[in-house]
């Protein structure tokens, strides 16, 4: 299979070329750097310099390439900044499908994330919606979740990826990221989300675990899939292992704070019935075996 593959040098798609080009596809993957284009030449990929916001650019190259899937992988989160990360999903997604028209393809499976579903008890399953009556700030980020995901089921075999929260290399969670400064008390550190020791569930997932789903998910039904580690769990949990992993310090818990009831974590169980696991299914073992 001809694989257009969409931010093929970021922390999931790093991870996800070597497993395309040994499982024999023939993989065009794009960078926004000539750096990043010598670097999918080197896994064995074909590399094109491409800014996906640049709606002609991004239809010539999807053209020039002419898959027969386009696998998105696309994040901006390098300046911790949600906003520009809402543009990509909302405008990057937008030219992508556009782009994947007039060269005839069908198929894409997309980078989505876990905790977008609405309040509820227990961990989300794919046939609950999405948080869509949010208040703001997570009404901006649900809101781009939701437009990314609709441009992409203009196509008619799209399947989306709700990812759990990533670690691994490349990661915010990695050691020496931005997570393990802001635990080391550095003021200076940036990253979305929450590190708050309290009973708000997180579901994990390693981006080696997040590239084999997407390799799966070539041949997966269109829709949304949970892609998320078998142990959903409150931060007070997961945050000492986290720290001790990481080598910094945890705060102290702050158990009087009560859940959002959207941080609820995800199950896998549709991921698990078409024959995906993950090969770290808990982020108690998952965590202490990261490497950069």
């Amino acid at each position: 299979m001809r694989v257009f593959l969409a931010g093929g040098t970021g922390a999931v798609g790093r991870a996800l070329v070597p497993l395309l080009v040994g499982a024999g596809h023939d993989v065009v993957g794009t960078s926004r750097t000539p750096n990043g284009v010598e670097r999918l030449r080197a896994q064995g990929a074909t590399g094109v310099r491409v800014d996906v916001l640049d709606a002609d650019d991004l239809r010539r190259a999807v053209a020039a390439a002419a898959p027969d899937v386009i696998v998105h992988q696309l994040t901006d989160l390098a300046a911790a900044d949600g906003r520009a990360n809402g543009v990509l999903r909302r405008e990057g997604t937008r030219n992508l499908v556009e782009a994947a028209k007039p060269a005839g393809v069908e198929r894409i499976v997309v980078q989505s994330i876990s905790w977008a579903y609405a309040p509820g008890e227990g961990p989300a399953d794919e046939s609950e919606r999405l948080d869509t009556q949010a208040p703001e700030p997570r009404a901006h980020m649900v809101g781009g979740v939701r437009a990314m995901e609709e441009a992409a089921a203009e196509l008619p075999q799209a399947v989306v990826l709700r990812y759990g929260i990533l670690y691994g290399p490349g990661t915010w969670y990695a050691p020496g990221g931005p997570v393990a400064a802001a635990l080391a008390g550095d003021k200076e550190a940036r990253f979305l989300g929450s590190v708050e020791a309290d009973s708000s569930v997180s579901s994990f997932l390693h981006v080696a675990d997040a590239a084999s789903a997407a390799l799966a998910a070539l041949d997966w039904p269109a829709g949304p899939v949970n892609i998320v580690d078998d142990e959903p769990a409150p931060a007070h949990e997961w945050l000492p292992e986290l720290a001790r992993a990481l080598c910094v310090p945890c705060p102290e818990p702050d158990l009087s704070a009560e859940r959002p009831g959207w941080a609820r974590g995800a199950s896998n169980a549709l991921a698990r019935s078409r024959g995906w696991e993950p090969a770290r299914p808990s982020w108690r073992t998952g965590f202490g075996s990261q490497v950069v």
